[in-house]
Formats: structure tokens, sequence, C-alpha cells
């Protein structure tokens, strides 16, 4: 999502589950799309979609770092617009 994401442009349910990784498993992603609406780094447009909420970055990047396996270099080249991360605390 992060990397298909447009800046400031929600994306449509539909849309997010054609770029992901869940093959034909549509109700398991319906329901990742569901949980997803309710993160603090994700603003909820309705019918319109889901979009990043940037001033939440520093969440997204620990669930980044501590749940998906990401290294901090690489949170660093995909969420361009976390302004804090020269100061965020992986410990």
């Amino acid at each position: 999502m992060i990397a298909k994401h447009k800046w400031g442009t929600p994306i449509t349910e539909d849309d997010l589950l054609n770029l992901s990784a869940i093959d034909g498993d549509y109700p398991t992603a319906h329901d990742v799309y569901a949980d997803l609406r309710s993160e603090s780094y994700i603003i909820h447009r309705g019918r319109r979609g889901i979009k990043l909420d940037k001033s939440n970055f520093d969440k997204l990047a620990n669930v980044l770092y501590y749940e998906c396996g990401w290294e901090a270099w690489e949170i660093d080249s995909r969420l361009k617009h976390y302004e804090g991360i020269d100061d965020h605390d992986w410990a």
C-alpha cells in the first residue's frame, strides 16, 4: 500500500485488495481492510477509501519495524513523508 499509494489520495477497498498479497482469499482480505480502517495511522474516508495519516507515521513505522520485520532504512526509503524519522526510537 505504501509503495503504490498516491500521496494525499484515498485508496479504495477494491484497489487495495487488488494490490494485496492475499491471493484470492477475499473474505480474509476484507477483514484485514476493516481492521486497518481503525488504525491511528489511517484516515477512513468512507466510500472514497482510506489514506495514510502522516501525523501518526511514528505508529506506522513501529508496525512496519516490529510486526512486519522491515529494517529502519527500508522504512525511511518508503515512508517519504515521515518528518520525524531521524529522531525515531527503534529500541
